[in-house]
């Protein structure tokens, strides 16, 4: 299959560097670079894992150029062979393993994979996926991976930062997936805008608990090669776990969504976090003010981020001093990425609601077969992202809406996280998401799905009464249902589509 041609944007033709894991691997070859399932991989350990995965991926059919598509839970493997990536020159697609087997058959067609391989966990998934395809992908197993020989081939030592890395899958929470592609040059500008942020400390160690199939995982381990720290991975979310971790493990950051961090604090009680815990990276959206004053009361220093899959994660970060200082802000853009609000293709002034648009070198190549819909994102140097967002008179971002969740009642525009954040200062409420329902007078109405706290039980009438004192009477929500757990994605986004659709089959 020839390579899609696709636009180029931001960023002029990027330099020529070493390859950041070997370079690792020769100047801190005994320094920890991966710790999991109760073993420490150095970062000479960790390369050569790396190199005999890339020679033996040669060894099964795949050549430089080639896409290879993972469809793989959390493992040591999965980050030895996002490294073994550049040395062969492949590029990646990473695979949500949570999705139904149509889904994954038309992804890896619609990635041109050249092979797929899979884990004992997914080997069905794998296998239900591949007979939906007229021509599938070599497919083949991380065991018999492992049992293959080693190519006699030189491996690449360095990496253009220009050159295809991933092919990551928007979340899908409204339409159909596309596939955005981003360059080694847009993961080491957001590493190096996130270590510009944040600094790096001799002593670091990254909590990845986020799925590697997703753009915030997927991050922590590149970042991590680059900084020279290790990560130590877990395979999934336990919040006992991860409570035991930062405890013992001296984890100094974590990346989280905001109902991991729930259920985080919920796991610890009223134990404090200890000193070396020296940022929660929190994405999918905005935090109620319940959570952060715990987490702040625990001594748990929350950093709130605005990120998306087409500028290889973290847009915006928020410093945990401004946490509630600026509840609800995202916090202002990191260097080296620009961003600002337009109305109408111009700029808002402060305070104005409007489409948030990003530039900068971490913004994707486009997305791939979307001639279009790339033309329609990329659009004079900026990244329309499709949310909407306003910046206060200090240039904090505030993150309101998705373009397309946007809710229009009677001519007003209703944003549903601001109605999420009122039914989540509700004690009962552990989570919330809103959407529009269609309705004859007004064209749409609010309306909510909500889960509620464990023994602490509240009805439809008395959160809308509560969300009186907080909200206009337009924005209440017009009907309240209740479920057990809110319809999340691996990137913790809700999927609003699943959340309508409760309302049409209860």
């Amino acid at each position: 299959m020839a390579p899609m041609a696709i636009p180029t944007t931001m960023m002029a033709k990027a330099d020529i560097i070493p390859n950041w894991l070997a370079h690792r691997a020769g100047s801190l070859p005994a320094q920890a670079a991966l710790i999991a399932d109760g073993a420490l991989w150095s970062f000479a350990e960790l390369d050569a894992l790396a190199s005999a995965l890339a020679r033996r991926l040669a060894a099964l059919g795949a050549r430089p150029g080639d896409r290879v598509a993972l469809l793989l839970r959390n493992s040591p493997e999965f980050v030895a062979l996002i490294h073994a990536a550049p040395r062969l020159g492949v590029a990646l697609a990473p695979l949500n393993a949570r999705l139904a087997a149509p889904e994954l058959g038309w992804q890896i067609a619609d990635a041109g994979a050249h092979v797929l391989i899979y884990d004992a966990d997914t080997a069905a998934l794998a296998a239900a996926a591949l007979e939906r395809l007229d021509v599938p992908p070599l497919a083949c197993s991380l065991a018999e991976l492992a049992a293959l020989p080693e190519a006699e081939i030189d491996l690449a030592a360095t990496i253009d930062l220009d050159a295809s890395f991933t092919i990551i899958y928007t979340s899908g929470t409204t339409g159909q997936p596309k596939g955005a592609l981003l360059t080694y040059g847009n993961y080491w500008w957001s590493a190096v805008g996130s270590a510009f942020n944040l600094g790096t400390h001799a002593d670091d160690r990254w909590l990845a608990v986020l799925p590697l199939f997703h753009v915030g995982g997927l991050s922590i381990v590149i970042r991590a090669a680059i900084y020279g720290i290790p990560v130590l991975l877990h395979r999934a979310f336990d919040p006992q776990a991860v409570s035991r971790a930062i405890d013992t493990d001296r984890v100094t950051i974590i990346s989280v969504v905001s109902a991991m961090l729930q259920r985080l604090i919920d796991a610890r009680g009223d134990r404090p976090f200890p000193a070396s815990l020296r940022c929660v990276l929190l994405g999918g959206g905005p935090a109620p003010r319940p959570l952060l004053e715990a987490c702040a009361a625990r001594g748990a220093p929350v950093a709130q981020t605005y990120g998306l899959s087409e500028a290889a994660s973290q847009v915006a970060t928020l410093a945990p001093a401004d946490a509630l200082r600026k509840l609800g802000s995202a916090g202002k853009p990191l260097l080296p990425t620009e961003l600002r609000i337009e109305i109408d293709g111009a700029p808002a002034p402060a305070g104005a609601v409007g489409a948030i648009v990003v530039r900068g070198p971490t913004v994707m190549r486009g997305y791939i077969n979307r001639p279009e819909a790339t033309a329609d994102a990329l659009r004079g140097g900026w990244l329309h992202t499709g949310d909407l967002g306003y910046l206060d008179a200090e240039g904090y971002l505030y993150v309101v809406s998705r373009r397309a969740d946007l809710i229009i009642s009677g001519g007003e525009n209703i944003y549903p996280a601001e109605v999420e954040a009122a039914l989540l200062a509700h004690p009962a409420v552990a989570d919330a998401a809103v959407v529009g329902l269609a309705d004859a007078r007004w064209g749409h109405v609010p309306a909510a799905v909500v889960q509620l706290r464990a023994g602490a039980p509240a009805g439809a009438d008395q959160l809308i009464e509560f969300c009186r004192a907080r909200l206009a009477a337009y924005k209440l929500p017009r009907a309240i249902a209740f479920v057990d757990l809110l319809p999340r994605n691996a990137a913790g986004k809700i999927q609003r589509d699943l959340v309508r659709a409760l309302f049409d089959d209860p």
